[in-house]
């Protein structure tokens, strides 16, 4: 499966959701949506990083926008997280890293001398029309989703 290219249409896909859905990004078209990828549910990061979009979802809505958080999860943990931080977009599990493996986000990390593979922080914006248009690789948390926001208003 080849990646994704900025300002190319990126390829369909389809991945289970939260809410028993199965989300595939031609389904989303007429949308703009943002896909952020975090290494895993409930740790501190990446609650930080999901609560930001949650608070200023209405403003993402606003701007015909759809969030939705992946990670390798399973679908039961994801259910979890999401009701715990009452997270209003849903989250997507990626067990077989298809997703990850599309958006390039799987890579070896070194977390106290140890090294492993695992995903990079990472948003996408795809424009309504499926085309990529924004990527974020390696992000800070800290004033990301501000960030984020600012670039879909501008599509």
């Amino acid at each position: 499966m080849s990646s994704v290219e900025l300002d190319k249409p990126v390829a369909n896909f389809s991945c289970a959701s939260t809410s028993d859905q199965q989300i595939t990004l031609a389904g989303l078209k007429g949308k703009n949506v943002v896909i952020y990828f975090y290494p895993k549910d409930s740790t501190p990061g990446c609650t930080t990083e999901g609560q930001n979009f949650r608070d200023l979802y209405a403003e993402f809505q606003a701007a015909n926008t759809e969030i939705f958080g992946v990670s390798r999860d399973s679908i039961k943990s994801h259910e979890r997280f999401k009701e715990k931080q009452e997270f209003p977009f849903d989250l997507l599990s990626d067990e077989d890293e298809s997703l990850c493996g599309l958006f390039d986000v799987i890579h070896e990390k070194n977390m106290y001398g140890k090294k492993s593979m695992g995903v990079v922080r990472s948003t996408f914006i795809i424009d309504a029309e499926g085309v990529l248009r924004h990527e974020l690789r390696k992000i800070k948390v800290k004033g990301h989703v501000d960030e984020i926001l600012e670039l879909v208003k501008a599509l």
